[in-house]
């Protein structure tokens, strides 16, 4: 288990998380090591994603990285966004989808990290989205005031909603029946069968992120210490808890045999375990902590298990037409390879296009080199 966060100094954290058994009248212990420091980005990072093997993160150098948590190496870059990566989801093994503040939304084989789908999602920024359990839907929303339904079977936008004012979160209940869009202070509550606001939960001050601890109860944080639980059907604050000394940034929650943890990370440099009671009314315990000394901006757990294969989004029968740039690692060289600028022509989600194109393969480094000597070796006998 690894808790990995960036901050606004352009600096990724990771930390391994020992497990040690309980003692005679005591509770398991958990104490996170520090495992490595990388400053890949060279702005602050804004979005992190983690499946079984990587750990993606997105900045406002306009840049996704990637990073093989198993071999602990730095995979590479993808370059095709124009602006702020503001999130980054994965799909089970094979999918990552992007959004930044180009307003465009791509879809990406996480396999061989091609760009399998652009495409124009709103007239602004794409401020969050989120991807249904089933893999068959995701929402998303903008700086134009609308929260957009897309089909990812089909590969088309399904559905268009104008919202009064520019959200900032969206997000799936486990089942997937319910999902939440947060605007400044308040958390408005919709159901997937009628689509229509059930109810809303109001903050004392603008909400920084929600996570679902069940498919009724949302932890809510935001520009204050405290994180708050609440019922989505009654919308009454089960609990509150004084979590950070700053405002929480980031929260994420997941399930191992006898714990259901919550991870919280603050302004304040500290990054935070809770252990969950059954019954929500009551506070979380706290697991552990640590001091990163940097303002966090954005965190990701990273669970060293195989996961189950879900069903993925259909896969695409061609990489975009307009490839990204891809900054290939290997053996210290960097290759770079260019390309045009993205598209707005309108295309699916799947990747069926009419005009199929060749994408792009880095070039082994090993191979790059054996055939610059060859080339001098010419030159020299001309």
């Amino acid at each position: 288990m690894e808790l990995v966060a960036g901050s606004y100094e352009q600096v990724l954290f990771g930390f391994t998380v020992q497990r040690g058994p309980a003692r005679s009248g005591q509770r398991e212990t958990w104490t996170p090591v520090a495992d490595f420091t990388h400053h890949g980005h060279t702005a602050s990072l804004s979005a992190m994603a983690a499946n079984s093997r990587y750990v993606v993160t997105g900045s406002k150098d306009e840049t996704i990285h990637i990073y093989d948590m198993k071999k602990k190496v730095e995979h590479g870059a993808l370059v095709h966004h124009s602006g702020t990566v503001t999130c980054l989801r994965f799909y089970g093994s094979r999918h990552l989808i992007s959004g930044a503040e180009d307003g465009l939304i791509c879809v990406w084989d996480a396999k061989k990290w091609e760009c399998l789908k652009s495409i124009k999602a709103h007239r602004g920024h794409v401020t969050f989205l989120s991807i249904h359990p089933s893999g068959k839907l995701a929402l998303s929303v903008g700086t134009d005031k609308t929260l957009r339904t897309w089909n990812l079977v089909e590969g088309r936008s399904a559905f268009i909603k104008n919202i009064k004012q520019n959200a900032h979160i969206v997000e799936w209940s486990p089942s997937g029946e319910k999902y939440v869009v947060v605007v400044l202070n308040k958390v408005d509550v919709y159901h997937l069968d009628t689509a229509s606001v059930s109810g809303t939960i109001t903050s004392g001050k603008r909400v920084s992120s929600v996570t679902f601890l069940s498919d009724s109860v949302l932890a809510v944080a935001g520009d204050e210490e405290v994180v708050r639980f609440f019922d989505c059907d009654s919308l009454v604050c089960l609990c509150e808890f004084r979590a950070h000394e700053n405002r929480v940034k980031d929260m994420v929650s997941f399930e191992v045999p006898d714990h259901h943890v919550l991870v919280t990370a603050s302004n304040d440099g500290f990054i935070k375990m809770w252990t969950l009671t059954q019954d929500k009314k009551d506070p979380p315990s706290l697991l552990c902590e640590v001091n990163t000394g940097a303002r966090l901006t954005c965190l990701g757990v990273w669970l060293d298990r195989a996961t189950k294969e879900k069903a993925s989004i259909p896969p695409a029968t061609e990489p975009c037409p307009d490839q990204p740039k891809m900054i290939k690692k290997e053996s210290g060289d960097i290759i770079q390879e260019e390309t045009s600028e993205p598209s707005s022509e309108k295309s699916d989600l799947t990747g069926d296009s009419k005009q199929p194109t060749k994408g792009n393969s880095p070039v082994p480094a090993k191979k790059r080199k054996m055939a610059n000597m060859l080339e001098k070796k010419r030159k020299k006998k001309l």
